[in-house]
């Protein structure tokens, strides 16, 4: 599966499917293109509930130039914030607003996209579900809509023990792409 492009979703269920529309037709990927936008998080491998949102991740090298072009592109947005964010030993800014009835985060850190945790996390889960199948991807399900997170969700799953964002990296094959 190539989740470098949401052309996927136009050939998904009905949540994929507003989803690629909206993306599309609000030309969200393509005013982030030189960032390296990538969809990542539940709705790209079908285990989103109600109130999931559309997670697109990017890279930047310059925070101030990917802060400005994130607040031109989408400060006029429903709901529009943005704010800096440590995450581990990096900073990521992120943006959120709403467009057509989806809240959209925008999180970007100077780590290439598919280095980014949320991507590799994404590959991982997309696998494990291609291995465990249905009854497996609607355990998941079930476990969001108690109120767990995803990779807590992956991890009591599976039965997995510590936290639930390094033992499922721990999952991953070395298919990596270099830089954003």
């Amino acid at each position: 599966m190539n989740f470098d492009n949401i052309e996927y979703l136009q050939h998904g269920n009905d949540r994929q499917r507003q989803a690629y529309s909206i993306l599309t037709n609000n030309r969200v990927l393509s005013k982030l293109k030189q960032f390296d936008p990538i969809l990542v998080g539940t709705i790209p491998i079908n285990i989103d509930i109600e109130n999931s949102d559309l997670d697109i991740i990017c890279c930047f090298a310059d925070k101030q130039e990917f802060q400005k072009s994130v607040k031109d592109n989408f400060s006029n947005e429903r709901s529009f914030t943005i704010r800096e964010q440590p995450s581990l030993d990096t900073l990521a800014i992120v943006a959120n607003f709403f467009l057509d009835g989806f809240e959209i985060e925008i999180f970007g850190q100077r780590i290439p996209t598919r280095q980014q945790f949320a991507y590799r996390h994404l590959i991982v889960e997309h696998n494990l579900l291609n291995k465990h199948g249905e009854k497996f991807r609607q355990q998941i399900i079930e476990l969001k809509r108690q109120g767990r997170k995803t990779e807590p969700a992956f991890a009591l799953a599976l039965g997995l023990t510590g936290d639930p964002y390094t033992e499922l990296l721990k999952f991953e094959t070395n298919d990596k792409s270099p830089n954003c």
